[in-house]
């Protein structure tokens, strides 16, 4: 069969329901030095708490994603095409934004380093901390401008980016010289923007109406939570402050806060629909919320997620036409696609983080899991080494291009493994009542109870392919705390039992199971949660239907699509919104695809015939025109026409020429991203 499978799926698929072994959750972190607790002059404190640092290990297809992703491209990147900008500070224009490059891959190396607790991926992110300090001027600037461009495009925006990846790295290290120079690295930014300066709300590239720089009130607050030192928070509070402040672009004000809410769409606040940018800074707001306790901010970034949900997110979990909010919701079936770009993807993914965080509430696990196994991995290349622009409802994969040749990147594939490596600090949670179980996945997680108790969880599943998780509860002693299990809003049917007899309690859809008992080594848990397919209406009403099962959206791939079928063929309920579907897994090898199913379609002549679709990640994974795929079905539906007619490359890329898919590094030769 033609190679189209990722690298990761090889060994997955056969033991997908095995368990971790000797690969679970160890007891250290990620170094020998004490990990920083953030959060240490926060007033309010989070509902869930994520994972500690190497608690959380999973397995199956998405634990090798992770991994591929970190040895491929996280860990081998070239640090000195990363830092280079920064030496040379040749960057003027609003074309410029090079100054982001490191601060995504910082974050990301972070995370890797949270994850997989190895020398060698420590010894990376440190080689890179101490290259980029040495670019530091004596002023404490660390950008790739000289100081007559300083605040100009998207100087402001790289600056954030750089004090989010030396925090990062100083949460794992507790390194002062790091907490040091990131001080130092906003203080020279208070310094030209701070108060009695300009306005930042009205700096860097005027087509974004100031939300790139304003996004830098995320970091602003980590420094003060990280030092208490109150210059950080009052020029956190500046900046929102600014917000409120008539200017040249936003003659009434960015008025982030008063117009979510307001009530206002996405597409309509800020005076540009900058989907990442805007996200960003309420993001920013989500951890003011946690210094200051001050409601309106975690109720503005709530609002704002509302806002998401109802008129931009799609059926894979994403939203977004390029870059901007456009009320994509209701345009998922026209031929003008959207192209969600994967920035948004993955800064959507972190702000569900963040609200799953602070308030507890079951639907933001849910938006994860969709964006995860649906837009996020769908925009994943083979081998982990790289990424698509954008995600598309219909049409052919396309690898990113690269945007600045000298560094070998830009913004998309430098971003993504930003979401993906985030997936165990949200997996499995912790609460003051015991752990929170959000992701089902074969693997190991470890969580600490408040007595200071250690509780292990194993998970043995074929979930998202199969309906059943087994559990295995083992504290460290005896004890009575409450186990929560996510149960997704679209399972309607679900049984759970705890060694072997139905829990009485409440298990629906929408909520957290919780299981309040004393626990022992030895306790099993079983969840059945209900994987019947479902037949989704397209919302803008104009008679599409797409199918799902389980978190997966499936899509009509050209690799699978029969030769011979008639026209008029209809996808008919059996309950509700209930359709059958069955694996096939012939159909999946043949293809190079993680999961196939055959849908029942009726003929006019009242035959049936069966369809089979795949995973939205695994279709169109041969990047190319051989697996033209879409989601959204016309109904009747003519399987010889349904992918004609389709978006096909130059008809929403960027790049001049098509992009070809770049070569994956020889594995652990730390080779170059491509040229």
């Amino acid at each position: 069969m033609t190679r189209t499978r990722p690298l990761f799926f090889l060994s997955a698929v056969a033991g997908i329901a095995t368990l971790f072994g000797a690969s679970a959750a160890t007891e250290s972190g990620a170094t020998s030095s004490s990990p920083v607790a953030p959060g240490t002059v926060c007033t309010i404190a989070d509902v869930f708490a994520p994972s500690a640092p190497g608690q959380v290990r999973l397995g199956g297809s998405l634990g090798a994603a992770l991994s591929a992703s970190i040895r491929n491209q996280v860990m081998a990147q070239s640090i000195d095409r990363i830092v280079q900008p920064y030496r040379d500070k040749k960057e003027v224009g609003d074309g410029d934004w090079r100054c982001e490059y490191w601060g995504k891959w910082a974050t990301s190396a972070a995370l890797a380093c949270r994850y997989e607790a190895t020398p060698d991926h420590r010894d990376v992110l440190a080689k890179g901390v101490r290259e980029l300090l040495a670019t530091q001027d004596p002023d404490g600037y660390i950008g790739t401008r000289k100081p007559e461009h300083h605040l100009k495009g998207w100087d402001v925006w790289g600056r954030k980016y750089v004090l989010l990846g030396l925090l990062a790295d100083y949460d794992i290290t507790g390194d002062p010289a790091v907490l040091a120079a990131a001080k130092r690295h906003a203080d020279s930014l208070i310094s030209e923007c701070g108060p009695g300066k300009v306005n930042i709300a009205a700096i860097g590239y005027a087509n974004w109406k100031g939300l790139p720089p304003s996004s830098v009130l995320e970091p602003a607050v980590l420094l003060y939570q990280r030092t208490g030192e109150k210059k950080y928070l009052e020029f956190a509070e500046y900046i929102v402050g600014q917000w409120r402040k008539p200017n040249l672009w936003s003659p009434d004000g960015l008025r982030l806060i008063e117009d979510a809410l307001a009530g206002k769409p996405a597409a309509q606040i800020g005076g540009a629909p900058k989907a990442y940018e805007m996200m960003s800074c309420y993001e920013g707001l989500c951890e003011l919320y946690r210094v200051t306790g001050s409601r309106s901010y975690l109720d503005a970034a709530v609002r704002l997620a509302d806002s998401i949900f109802q008129d931009e997110l799609t059926v894979i979990g994403s939203g977004s036409n390029h870059e901007l909010w456009c009320g994509g919701r209701n345009k998922q079936d026209t031929k003008d696609q959207l192209v969600m770009e994967t920035c948004v993807t993955v800064t959507w993914m972190k702000y569900c983080c963040q609200l799953l965080r602070l308030t507890g509430d079951p639907k933001y696990a849910d938006a994860l899991e969709t964006s995860l196994y649906n837009a996020l991995l769908g925009a994943l290349m083979p081998e982990g080494h790289w990424w698509a622009y954008g995600s598309l409802l219909s049409g052919e994969r396309v690898p990113s291009h690269v945007q600045q040749a000298d560094v070998g990147t830009c913004c998309c594939p430098a971003n993504g493994p930003r979401a993906l490596l985030l997936t165990p600090e949200w997996a499995v949670m912790a609460a003051a009542a015991g752990p929170v179980v959000n992701l089902y996945n074969p693997g190991a997680a470890e969580v600490r109870l408040p007595s200071g108790t250690r509780v292990r969880l194993v998970q043995a599943t074929e979930y998202p392919a199969g309906e059943t998780i087994t559990l295995k509860v083992a504290p460290e002693k005896p004890e009575a705390f409450t186990l929560a299990l996510r149960i997704p809003a679209w399972s309607a049917r679900n049984t759970l039992r705890v060694n072997g007899e139905k829990w009485p309690g409440d298990v629906k859809p929408g909520t957290y199971a919780k299981i309040e008992r004393t626990w022992a080594a030895g306790d099993t848990v079983e969840l059945r949660l209900d994987l019947r397919g479902r037949m989704l209406s397209d919302p803008a009403g104009k008679g599409f239907v797409a199918l799902a099962s389980g978190p997966l959206v499936l899509a009509l791939d050209r690799r699978l699509c029969p030769d011979k079928a008639p026209a008029g063929l209809e996808i008919k309920p059996s309950e509700g919104s209930t359709v059958t579907l069955t694996r096939n897994a012939a159909a999946a090898e043949k293809a190079g695809v993680l999961l196939a199913f055959d849908a029942s379609f009726v003929a006019k002549d009242g035959t049936r015939h069966a369809i089979t679709l795949c995973d939205y990640a695994s279709a169109g994974n041969t990047w190319s025109g051989q697996s033209l795929y879409r989601v959204w079905l016309p109904q009747p539906l003519d399987c010889s026409t349904a992918l004609n007619d389709l978006p096909l490359w130059p008809k929403w890329g960027w790049a001049k020429e098509k992009p070809t898919m770049p070569p994956a590094p020889t594995l652990g030769t730390g080779k170059d991203l491509p040229k």
